[in-house]
């Protein structure tokens, strides 16, 4: 049964290899850090939903995610700028997989700071899924948390617009803002439809990649035979570096 989602950043910045010690990078860390020990307290597992690279070609035609990412497998961070390892699971072993997504890695690194040990199955959505997609994907992943009696938790790991300064990974954008606080508002009110409503091409064209595992989010909590209210707490919401970061919780 599910017992809340915790919203995370899927951004490099996190571990302390790959971001130094800036205080901005560690007022993120501290915030992600405490949130998914918090999860750790309330689920014995966790599903996780992020999404894949803009460019990414499906490995089979019309596969519009994947899911069991990472299962058994180490990942780094080597591609990133250092050889930070990390794995979903207890169990994985071999050699790193230089090919796994950044989220799925997030997910990982963020297991390993739990209070307890903790399982991740990790779904990968395109980023190319549409709104109704990515919605009738949040409602199967909900069918799949609550058919398990034991506390299920669910990881978002997505990141908000990467142009809302002039020095930002994707340059500056003057739509961007007006994108983000959209975004943030939904995120802050716990508010589905409103995630529902963000329009994939202008999402994609302020670069950000974290609507469609939002919009999966939303199919989660949007179910008519439960309560639509959604109870959201906000840990951190910024833009340090031009790129939306967003940690918080939402609660069914």
């Amino acid at each position: 049964m599910l017992t809340s989602a915790v919203l995370v950043p899927s951004a490099p910045l996190l571990v302390p290899e790959l971001s130094g010690d800036s205080a901005e990078s560690a007022q993120v860390r501290a915030a992600a850090t405490a949130a998914v020990r918090r999860l750790s307290h309330e689920a014995v597992h966790w599903v996780g939903v992020g999404v894949g690279p803009e460019n990414a070609e499906p490995e089979n035609a019309g596969e519009l995610w994947r899911s069991g990412v990472g299962r058994g497998q180490i990942g780094t961070f080597a591609g990133f700028g250092a050889d930070v390892r990390t794995s979903l699971d207890a169990d994985a072993a071999g050699e790193p997989l230089p090919s796994l997504e950044l989220c799925a890695l997030v997910a990982g690194w963020l297991r390993a700071r739990a209070d307890v040990e903790i399982t991740v199955d990790m779904h990968v959505v395109s980023a190319k899924a549409s709104v109704n997609e990515c919605r009738e994907f949040g409602q199967q992943v909900r069918k799949q948390l609550d058919s398990d009696n034991r506390p299920q938790g669910l990881l978002i790991v997505a990141d908000g617009a990467s142009t809302l300064t002039a020095k930002a990974p994707g340059s500056f954008d003057e739509r961007a803002a007006g994108v983000q606080s959209a975004i943030d508002d939904a995120l802050t009110a716990g508010d589905p439809e409103a995630l529902l409503a963000l329009d994939p091409q202008l999402c994609r064209s302020v670069g950000a990649q974290g609507r469609a595992a939002w919009q999966v989010l939303a199919g989660v909590f949007m179910d008519s035979s439960r309560s639509t209210t959604t109870r959201s707490v906000v840990d951190y919401s910024d833009a340090p570096f031009g790129v939306a970061y967003h940690v918080g919780t939402w609660r069914p």
